[in-house]
């Protein structure tokens, strides 16, 4: 919202002194952000209004020239050479005269031309630096015109001495997009006296009501006014006051009819619309659209309406789409001399939904989706009614048409006390009251608690919440005193933000890269992973207003993000990639709603408990990717590709941080390889798998063939248990190797465990370190190496015990597995 300050210094009596700096922290103390301040290029030297006397057309020249004699206020006129032919005698006009310097610095001085001396120049828009309109010159007004005598200043007649400030107005203050507003603001934020545009009594038109009117749909519309005039001067020009603020505004000035609906929504916040009454047909109805109906707006395109679309409409279909933009078919035009002025109120959230479905962010629609007032929809028809009349001659047909169904508004309970409590600030009963008062409340102070009925302007103020903000701006923000709270002493991190700074520290050390991504995902993204339609992983919570309409839902699994960065840094020549993602994964299934608890009070115990049980469980996961080599290539060396090893290494990484021991078994699970898949367990639980991805998901994804990735449920790993510190034995361990050939679908786990089982307390340490397939190991076989150490806490071993150690490990492995010892 752009402010002159010219016109804002009509309806508030700013105090002597004050500076426009003063102004900009004034509307910042209201909390009304400052944009930029605009200030008027500067003109030195005399700049006058003068009055045109006489007019001499010169002729034997390629263009138009004319002689003119101008009254500057002084003995005797000045003669002005002018080439502009958009103007006659009689009218008042804007006169540099010599010594006078415009923008841009050009001086002016008493010259000859065209045979004639010119004393001084004419000015246009642009000369002056008000606009880019140099079409012709200024006319301030014709003869008999309430203008200013000749001689005047014409800087403050013009706008020239008059700053512009932009402001930044947020959605739920609505009524500060138009002067109306700003004034209470600015009146209270100066503790100035200020006068209220809208606070005027309509005239009472006599006469049946102008045009027959139906609103099909009070719950859009809850009010609807209109006014016919007649007698419309369709040469009339908007008087160059007016042109100067909607130019100050940033409106363009288009006729005297358009000019002055757009200037009434400035000053009194109520958007209207002016229709060529010739042009309407039969009764205006304001309804829904129609299946297949279409509208041609004023912009000239042709859209087809939604039936969710709000109409005004005649006996020809829709003439206008509502509170957004008029319709090309009964547009004011250069023959226009009857019109039909409509202001009405209607719902925001549909005129939102309209507006957005359309693409059409107008001025009308700005204001009515934050909320206008409902009371100035007469006021401002017979605003606009008067200006018309004044400056083009219509006068009133009939009388006023208001179809009003709104209901009454409801007073808002509040504790006097209650700002005071959240504010930290003691304000006074009275004090509450005052303030609100101040904002435009009726406030009952006999009640208990106080009974708050907002003004009909303010939309926005639904719950005591929204007073108390009220009570805190006005009494100002300076006033809250700047008190840190005690903080209290830490209790340390729990143990799962341990366990996930551990997890994720162990994976960068170990060469890993973190790279988060946005937690949502498409159904495109689930389609490339290879997902059977019955996954769980498929069942999604879709997010009501998501941030991208490809991507609605919340994440199953983090593949999809990571393996989208994968391919985002191989894209860019990255060629050797590792990366770890942990964080929330949000599973979908069936939920109830969550319940809306009111601002007024806390919610209640049932209510908090319905919350929390709408909200999807968020299980913690950790994910790696793979691709190139995970040792490089150099002088040591061919490098060392990336496999699935890599990737069951990293889950046991994150095992080992978490304290907890994970097996591997092989398993099928998609977007894996169903040949090359680890199943991760702990224990019987599987809570993870890693390996390579199918190759018809790297052809998806534009991945590198045997790209391994690893996803793991952290949370599902047990808590690590209290660590307890070895043993240490003074005597020297007895080193056994152990080759054991096995069928080839016995997971060397198993073995392992058996070993384990088998060889009982004086077993240290064991550990895989070969397997071989080959001649002389049987087809369908392997032979599995295994290290083992052993040692007594209290004695050295005889050569007899490790023996019977080994006899039993082996044992143990033949009787679990099939194992055969290797010759």
């Amino acid at each position: 919202m752009r402010v002159p300050i010219g016109w804002l210094a009509e309806y508030v009596d700013v105090p002597a002194g004050t500076t426009v700096e003063d102004l900009d922290t004034a509307f910042v103390r209201l909390g009304l952000e400052v944009e930029e301040i605009h200030r008027p290029e500067q003109v030195a030297g005399p700049l006058v209004v003068g009055r045109v006397l006489e007019i001499e057309e010169l002729t034997g020249f390629k263009k138009p020239i004319r002689y003119t004699q101008v009254d500057v206020g002084e003995a005797e006129p000045r003669g002005i050479v002018c080439g502009a032919t958009n103007f006659a005698a009689g009218d008042t006009v804007v006169v540099a005269l010599p010594g006078a310097v415009l923008p841009g610095g050009f001086a002016i001085a008493a010259r000859k031309t065209y045979d004639r001396v010119s004393d001084g120049m004419i000015c246009s828009v642009r000369e002056l630096g008000l606009g880019e309109e140099h079409s012709g010159i200024l006319v301030l007004g014709g003869d008999g015109a309430d203008v200013p005598p000749p001689g005047t200043p014409a800087g403050p007649v013009t706008g020239l001495d008059d700053v512009v400030i932009e402001l930044a107005v947020t959605p739920d203050r609505g009524y500060c997009l138009a002067m109306r507003g700003i004034a209470r603001e600015m009146g209270t934020g100066l503790a100035a006296p200020w006068r209220d545009p809208g606070a005027v009594t309509p005239p009472a038109w006599s006469g049946a009501p102008a045009w027959q009117v139906t609103v099909a749909d009070p719950e859009r519309c809850d009010r609807f006014s209109m006014l016919a005039m007649e007698g419309l001067d369709p040469t009339a020009p908007s008087p160059w006051w007016m042109r100067r603020r909607l130019a100050q505004a940033g409106v363009r000035s288009i006729s005297l009819a358009v000019d002055v609906t757009n200037y009434v929504m400035l000053e009194l916040g109520q958007p209207m619309h002016a229709f060529d009454r010739d042009a309407v047909t039969g009764p205006i109805t304001v309804r829904l659209a129609r299946d297949g109906e279409k509208l041609t707006t004023l912009d000239g395109t042709v859209r087809a309406l939604s039936t969710d679309d709000l109409l005004i409409a005649d006996d020809t279909g829709p003439i206008g789409l509502a509170a957004v933009m008029g319709g090309a078919s009964t547009e004011i035009g250069d023959g226009t001399t009857s019109v039909l002025l409509e202001a009405a109120h209607w719902e925001p959230t549909g005129v939102a939904r309209t507006a957005r479905r359309h693409r059409l962010p107008s001025e009308a629609a700005k204001r009515f989706e934050r909320g206008v007032d409902p009371e100035m929809t007469v006021v401002a028809l017979a605003r606009a009614a008067a200006l018309l009349a004044e400056y083009g001659g219509a006068t009133v047909v009939g009388g006023l048409v208001d179809v009003d169904t709104r209901a009454p508004r409801t007073a808002i309970p509040l504790d006097p006390a209650r700002p005071a409590r959240v504010a930290g600030v003691p304000y006074t009963a009275a004090q509450v009251v005052e303030l609100l008062q101040a904002v435009g409340c009726d406030v009952d102070a006999t009640s208990t608690p106080l009974a708050v009925t907002p003004p009909t302007w303010r939309p926005d103020l639904t719950d005591p919440a929204d007073l108390v903000e009220e009570v805190v701006r006005l009494a100002g923000y300076d006033d809250i005193p700047s008190v840190l709270p005690t903080a209290p002493s830490g209790r340390g991190l729990t143990d799962v933000q341990r366990r996930r700074r551990s997890v994720g520290r162990a994976l960068a050390e170990s060469g890993y890269v973190e790279a988060p991504a946005y937690p949502f995902v498409g159904t495109p993204a689930l389609d490339a992973l290879g997902l059977p339609e019955d996954d769980e992983r498929r069942r999604v919570v879709v997010v009501r207003n998501p941030l991208s309409e490809e991507e609605p839902a919340l994440r199953t699994t983090l593949l999809p993000g990571l393996l989208a960065t994968l391919a985002r840094n191989l894209s860019r020549g990255q060629r050797d990639v590792a990366l770890f993602e942990h964080g929330s994964v949000f599973p979908g299934g069936e939920r109830s709603a969550a319940p809306v608890p009111g601002v007024d009070r806390r919610p209640d115990d049932e209510t908090l408990a319905a919350v929390l049980g709408a909200v999807p469980v968020q299980p913690w996961h950790v994910a790696v990717a793979l691709a190139g080599n995970r040792e490089p290539r150099g002088w040591w060396g061919a490098g060392r590709p990336a496999t699935w090893a890599d990737a069951v290494q990293a889950a046991r990484l994150v095992a080992a941080a978490s304290g907890v021991e994970l097996t591997v078994r092989a398993g099928e699970r998609a977007p894996w390889h169903p040949g090359r898949c680890a199943e991760l367990l702990v224990g019987d639980t599987v809570v993870g798998h890693a390996g390579e991805l199918h190759p018809r998901v790297c052809a998806a994804l534009d991945l590198p063939a045997r790209t391994s990735v690893m996803e793991l449920d952290l949370d599902a790993l047990p808590g690590a248990q209290v660590p307890v510190a070895p043993e240490v034995s003074s005597f020297p361990p007895v080193l056994l190797d152990l080759a054991l050939v096995v069928a080839d679908d016995v997971p060397s786990a198993t073995v392992a465990g058996a070993l384990r089982e088998g060889a009982g307390e004086l077993l240290e340490d064991l550990r895989l370190f070969d397997v071989y397939t080959g001649a002389p190991v049987p087809a369908g076989s392997r032979s599995l190496a295994f290290a083992l150490t052993l040692r007594a806490p209290d004695r050295t071993l005889t050569g007899e015990e490790a023996a019977a150690v080994r006899e039993a490990a082996v044992s143990a492995a033949a009787a679990r597995t099939g194992a055969e010892l290797r010759g």
